[in-house]
């Protein structure tokens, strides 16, 4: 398969994925019946996703220019080790591997084992030769390179078992969000998107807000009311309810709606179910500090991130900034 056998193969799947197929609407049902983090709206949410930034052809064209993927390249086997933390989060490094021109050998989260396999089933259905290119395993064996996604100790270990290898790890990420406090409530609505979208399990998920000293949180905690509908979703309950009452044990100051709860903490990283803010004099001094972060994948607000589009990464935007694509030319 050429370059162009490549894209027209992604096109169509974008296009197969936007049809509503009787046959995929029950893969979906099967996922979210398997994991209950993996809820309809959250699937189709990370597949309309994949189609709009993924695989629309205009992208995919301007993507494979900019990288010359057209010249011939030494084929390799790479293993992918997928997160399961929200649906089809490894799609992306299945198709750089695919784009490429490289085989894929897959081993997939046992909280995500659904939903990829059956569209790997469909690309071979609409082109028989990338069937060559495509393999499921529980082991990684014989690789030419591997590309492996995981919590920090999980990385550790990736580290030393593939230090031979030409790799690329990625360890525990977050995101945050810088307000001033002239937010619209517009803006603090598409904020609750990138804080309550998947429950806030992604690396792009904001779980902290930095805000000014004397910030009204009222309208923030108005805002968020979109998503009080996941107070009914037994898992998040439960945690919501485990926060809480370590909060009220802890004697520790806290605001909620009913269904998010704001707690000031230092830590970038909070647990589901609860946002950290932090306060701050001058929007100014924020931005050394928080550019020495290793650990935040992203961050959203004026002069950042716009609002709203934490969950959208195109093409260009890699995990943990590390060109994937570029990685794989090197191989």
């Amino acid at each position: 398969m050429n370059l162009q056998n490549r894209i027209d193969l992604f096109s169509q799947l974008g296009k197969f994925l936007m049809e509503g197929d009787t046959q995929w609407h029950e893969v979906k049902q099967k996922a979210s019946a398997k994991n209950p983090w993996f809820t309809p709206k959250f699937i189709d949410h990370a597949v309309h996703q994949i189609v709009t930034q993924y695989l629309h052809p205009q992208k995919l064209q301007e993507w494979t220019a900019h990288y010359h993927l057209d010249e011939p390249a030494k084929l390799s086997s790479v293993g992918i080790v997928m997160a399961g933390n929200i649906p089809l989060v490894g799609f992306n490094d299945f198709l750089c591997v695919l784009m490429s021109g490289h085989r894929a050998l897959v081993k997939l989260s046992a909280k995500d084992d659904t939903l990829l396999p059956f569209l790997a089933e469909k690309l071979v259905e609409i082109e028989p030769a990338i069937s060559e290119k495509i393999q499921f395993a529980e082991n990684l064996k014989n690789c030419d390179a591997y590309i492996a996604t995981g919590g920090s100790q999980s990385a550790r270990y990736f580290e030393k078992y593939f230090a031979a290898y030409p790799h690329i790890i990625r360890k525990n990420r977050t995101s945050v969000a810088v307000l001033d406090g002239t937010e619209t409530t517009a803006d603090l609505e598409k904020l609750a998107d990138d804080i309550h979208l998947y429950f806030g399990l992604g690396c792009r998920n904001v779980t902290k807000i930095f805000v000014p000293n004397g910030y009204d949180f009222i309208p923030i905690l108005e805002a968020f009311k979109c998503y009080q509908y996941m107070r009914d979703h037994y898992k998040y309950a439960n945690n919501y309810d485990y926060q809480l009452s370590i909060l009220l044990l802890n004697n520790r100051y806290y605001m909620t709606n009913g269904s998010t709860l704001l707690t000031e903490q230092e830590n970038i990283f909070s647990p589901i179910s609860v946002l950290h803010y932090e306060y701050y004099d001058k929007k100014e001094e924020l931005l050394l500090p928080l550019s020495k972060k290793t650990d935040i994948q992203c961050i959203a607000g004026k002069s950042f991130l716009p609002f709203g589009t934490t969950q959208e990464p195109g093409l260009f935007t890699y995990a943990d900034g590390v060109d994937t694509m570029q990685f794989l030319l090197t191989l």
